[in-house]
């Protein structure tokens, strides 16, 4: 799976309050998620967010409470792809079962705001396009990029069901 996308760039351990603030629990729509998505760091971030945009993160991306809604809202923006230093371990698990994928580059800090990147997740490559610079991190476990592609978790048992029957 290769993603290619504008990078917004958000710091260390941005919680899942600030990617979508408590008083929006109540709906599950991703579309209403993703436009408040980051308003308590940026109100007019799902503004500048073109959609296959990438978010690239320091540590502990997405620590706080277990809320499915952080990644929802995220994918509901048009984000395609958030890479962190690292995440919070709720937060990865939620990520991957609503299908946004994730990857950890310890060198994170280095990808500026701004620039284009390109991800092939199934090599481990990350291609800074305007440094043309190459970060190496581990490959997307084919598993998780089979869920990813179904667009999440349920996706991925209801196709496998529906081949087994």
């Amino acid at each position: 799976m290769i993603i290619k996308g504008k990078v917004h760039k958000l710091g260390k351990d941005i919680n899942t309050d600030d990617i979508i603030a408590a008083k929006y629990l109540d709906s599950q729509d991703p579309e209403f998620l993703g436009s408040r998505c980051m308003e308590n760091i940026d109100s007019q971030f799902f503004k500048k967010v073109k959609k296959g945009d990438i978010i690239v993160a320091g540590e502990n991306f997405g620590c706080g409470s277990s809320r499915e809604h952080a990644p929802v809202a995220i994918k509901g923006c048009g984000i395609s792809l958030v890479i962190a230093a690292s995440f919070a371990r709720i937060f990865f698990r939620n990520a991957i079962n609503i299908g946004l994928p994730i990857i950890e580059l310890a060198q994170a800090e280095e990808i500026r705001d701004g620039v284009v990147i390109v991800a092939d997740l199934a090599k481990g490559v990350i291609n800074d396009k305007t440094k043309n610079k190459i970060y190496y991190t581990k490959s997307f476990p084919p598993f998780l990029e089979k869920i990813i592609k179904k667009g999440g978790l349920i996706n991925w048992i209801r196709d496998k069901n529906n081949k087994v029957r």
